[in-house]
């Protein structure tokens, strides 16, 4: 590799999906194997200029995982609110179709009070030539006034709810714009860190990309390695319950299908997108963006792992993966990859949540 070229490489930023060993549950985490030795004719890549090209990609990816989940909350609070203001209009039609009913009830009264000639009750007795009769209708037109009154307030409060719920949509109004400017903002900051990430990627010939897949396996595997030596497999012996088991079922068969960023299926997926679609399958919503999932999901101790938990990595929970047992996941790793099967202590693991607690 030329200076120059070497250069372009030596600058990029920073990542999120770190890259997983491909392993099946129960079976043994085999090293890479090792890299061939370059030509004499070609320039020498270094395995040092390889592994901060990694590095970069790792960043880079990182970069945009974490944009991905500002573009999935944003995407989500937008439904909501937009589903909010659907609500209120509905609400606001039955409210004015109300107050017409009852204005056209309250001129009724208006009217027939009208053509008693507002006379007290003392004259018209007087003036009557029937005064049982008039006695008798008397009480009904005192009814008539209590419910006249009732009417009234019923039109108060219906203009009132009326009120409250313009306020309410144009509030919703404001929230939904702004949540629509941060998901382009973000959907700006995905395309332009997965954008520099493949260009970095671009740079390098066939056997150094061949060469910088197997660095990835093994950080991965090194990784993986060092989390089995310490014994937690030993602890870890929880088993599914039902829906876990349901959700282990639908992840799992989602095997092979490409990474998308913002994806929720049914042919592509990001690493939230897969787990929220898995546990929903199982009949357990639960929250679409990976920080969301390890905010509200209630945290379980690693040794109390069991199949269908979901593990959050990274210290600012930018990507999950789902226990499926026997030391491994099943995920959406990053843009350029599949859905997968990885070792769990493959990437730093922030804390499990379980769904169905």
């Amino acid at each position: 590799m030329g200076a120059g070229k070497r250069g372009l490489l030596t600058a990029a930023v920073t990542v999120v999906c770190a890259v997983t060993v491909l392993a099946a549950p129960g079976t043994a985490f085999a090293a890479p194997t090792p890299p061939p030795t370059p030509s004499a004719s070609a320039t020498p890549v270094t395995t040092k200029d390889l592994e901060a090209v990694r590095k970069k990609l790792d960043d880079l990816y990182h970069d945009a995982a974490v944009a991905t989940d500002e573009y999935n909350a944003a995407e989500e609070a937008a439904d909501q609110q937009s589903a909010a203001i659907v609500a209120l209009a509905k609400k606001i039609v039955k409210g004015q179709e109300r107050l017409a009913e009852l204005k056209k009830r309250a001129g009724a009264a208006a009217a027939a009070q009208y053509r008693t000639g507002g006379l007290p009750d003392e004259a018209q007795l007087m003036l009557s030539d029937d005064p049982e009769g008039f006695l008798d209708g008397a009480g009904r037109v005192i009814q008539g006034q209590r419910a006249t009154k009732g009417l009234l307030a019923e039109m108060t409060r219906t203009q009132e709810d009326l009120k409250q719920y313009a306020e309410d949509a144009s509030a919703q109004w404001g929230k939904l714009e702004a949540n629509r400017k941060a998901k382009a903002a973000a959907k700006k900051k995905v395309k332009k860190q997965i954008a520099a990430a493949e260009e970095l990627e671009s740079k390098l010939e066939k056997e150094e990309k061949e060469r910088l897949a197997r660095l990835e396996q093994e950080a991965a595997y090194k990784a993986q390695t060092t989390w089995l030596d310490s014994g937690i497999l030993d602890e870890i012996n929880g088993k599914a319950s039902a829906q876990g088991k349901k959700a282990v079922e639908y992840a799992t068969a989602q095997i092979g299908k490409p990474y998308e960023w913002g994806a929720e299926g049914p042919k592509t997926y990001d690493c939230s997108g897969l787990t929220s679609q898995a546990w929903a399958a199982a009949g357990q919503p639960i929250p679409r963006t990976s920080q969301e999932q390890w905010k509200q999901l209630k945290k379980i101790d690693i040794k109390d792992m069991r199949p269908g938990d979901l593990i959050i990595y990274n210290s600012d929970a930018s990507h999950v993966a789902m226990y499926i047992g026997k030391g491994a996941i099943v995920h959406a790793p990053r843009p350029g990859r599949t859905v997968t099967i990885a070792g769990a202590g493959s990437m730093p693991i922030l804390a499990v949540v379980r769904p169905d607690a």
